[in-house]
C-alpha cells in the first residue's frame, strides 16, 4: 500500500489518482459514489425548495398537473372562440353577398352596404373551424354560381341600355360617371382554402363593380328624354329643312310641332332644372329644362307656363298648358331636344323610348288627358 504521508503535499489529484492507480473496479465504485451523494443532494434541494414553499413533493406533482390542465383548458378555450368568430364571419358574408344578388336583380340598394360582400374572411379561422362552418361554405360556393348569372345579366343590361342611349346620339360615358379606381401590391395567397376565397371575393367584387356601372347608366339615364310631352302624339312638322310657314322659303326647324287643343297638358320629357320659363323670341312663352349631361328640351307657343326658373321637375311633371304664342300659325307645342347647345331630331327620343323608361327608377303613370284637335303649322 502507498503511503499517502510521504506523497507532495498540496497535490490531492496527485494522490488521489496515486490512491487509486491499478485498481479501476474501486475508481468506477467512487465514482458512483459520488454521483449518487450529487443526485442525493439534487433531490434534497428540490425537497428544501418545495417545502419551502410549503408544498410536498406530492403537492407540487398535483400543482404541475393542475397547470397543465389550465393551459389546455385556456387553448381549448381560444378555438372556440376562433370557431364562433369565423361562423359570425361567414353568417355575415352570406347575408352581405346576398344583398349585393337581391340589388343586382332588383336595381334597387345601397353602395355602401353592397361594397360589403366585397371583404374577406380570416383564412386561418376558417380552416380551425372548418367542420363546424362547413354548412356554410355550402350556401357561399351556391352563392359564387349565382354571382356570376347575376352579372352576366347585369352585363346584358347594360348593353341594351348602352345601345338605346347611342341609337339616340349619346354616347353611354356622357351620362355614366367614372367608376372606382382600384390597385395595390400584389400578394399571393398561400393555401388552397385561401385561394378559393380569394376567388369567391373576385367574383363578387367583379358583380359589385358591374352593378356600380350599370347602376350609374341608369342613374344617368333619368336626365334623357324619354317620355312624350303629350299624351296623343303626331306630328304636323318634322325637324329639319322645311319651307317656313311665314316666308315660304327654306328654313331650318329645330323641333317637332306637336298639335292638339289650346290647354293641352305638357309635360317634362325627363328630370331637370328648369333653366327658363317665360317669353322667349319667336317661340313666345317658352319652358327649358335642363337634364344635365349637356343635355335640355325647350317647349314653345305656350299658353300658359306652370313652373318657374330654377325649379327642379320630374319626368312626367305637369309643366305648361299648350297654345299658340309667338310665331305660331295656330295650337301646338314646338318640342326641342339639345345635346350641348345644339339642337337634335327629337323622335328617336320619343318613340321606342320604353326600354329607357323601364331602366329609370321613378315609374310614370299614363297621362289622363285626351287631345284632339287640328294640325297647325308653324
Amino acid at each position: 500500500m502507498t503511503d499517502t504521508a510521504s506523497l507532495p503535499a498540496g497535490r490531492p489529484l496527485v494522490r488521489l489518482n496515486a490512491v487509486f492507480a491499478g485498481r479501476p473496479a474501486l475508481l468506477r465504485g467512487g465514482a458512483a459514489l459520488l454521483l449518487g451523494f450529487a443526485g442525493y443532494g439534487a433531490l434534497q434541494a428540490s425537497t428544501q425548495v418545495a417545502e419551502a414553499a410549503g408544498l410536498t413533493p406530492a403537492a407540487a406533482a398535483q400543482a404541475q398537473r393542475m397547470q397543465a390542465m389550465e393551459h389546455k383548458v385556456a387553448r381549448m378555450q381560444a378555438r372556440v372562440a376562433t370557431i364562433r368568430t369565423a361562423a359570425q364571419q361567414h353568417a355575415t358574408r352570406i347575408e352581405q353577398r346576398q344583398a349585393l344578388l337581391t340589388a343586382a336583380l332588383t336595381g334597387q340598394g345601397d353602395a355602401r352596404r353592397m361594397a360589403l360582400a366585397t371583404l374577406a374572411v380570416d383564412p386561418q379561422a376558417t380552416r380551425v373551424a372548418a367542420d363546424t362552418i362547413r354548412p356554410f361554405l355550402k350556401v357561399e360556393r351556391r352563392q359564387v354560381a349565382l354571382a356570376q348569372l347575376a352579372e352576366q345579366q347585369l352585363l346584358d343590361r347594360y348593353a341594351a341600355t348602352a345601345q338605346q342611349l347611342r341609337q339616340r346620339g349619346i354616347a353611354p360615358s356622357r351620362v355614366a360617371k367614372a367608376g372606382s379606381a382600384m390597385g395595390g401590391p400584389l400578394v399571393e395567397a398561400t393555401s388552397t382554402e385561401a385561394r378559393a376565397d380569394l376567388a369567391a371575393d373576385q367574383q363578387f367584387r367583379s358583380l359589385f363593380m358591374t352593378w356600380k356601372k350599370l347602376d350609374r347608366l341608369e342613374q344617368g339615364v333619368i336626365a334623357i328624354p324619354s317620355v312624350q310631352p303629350v299624351q296623343k302624339l303626331q306630328f304636323t312638322s318634322n325637324f329639319g329643312i322645311r319651307s317656313d310657314p311665314f316666308r315660304g322659303t327654306a328654313a331650318m326647324h329645330a323641333g317637332v310641332d306637336i298639335p292638339g287643343p289650346s290647354g293641352t297638358p305638357i309635360y317634362a320629357t325627363a328630370d331637370g332644372v328648369v333653366s327658363h320659363a317665360g317669353r322667349q323670341g319667336g317661340y313666345g312663352n317658352m319652358v327649358e329644362i335642363n337634364h344635365g349631361k349637356g343635355i335640355a328640351t325647350r317647349y314653345g307657343h305656350l299658353s300658359k307656363i306652370i313652373v318657374a326658373d330654377n325649379t327642379r321637375v320630374k319626368r312626367g311633371q305637369l309643366i305648361a298648358l299648350m297654345g299658340s304664342t309667338g310665331r305660331s300659325t295656330g295650337p301646338h307645342l314646338h318640342y326641342e331636344v339639345r345635346i350641348d347647345g345644339h339642337a337634335v331630331n327629337p323622335v328617336p327620343f320619343l318613340t321606342t323610348a320604353d326600354y329607357l323608361m323601364a331602366a329609370q327608377d321613378r315609374a310614370v303613370g299614363q297621362i289622363p288627358v285626351s287631345t284632339t284637335g287640328p294640325a297647325p303649322q308653324d
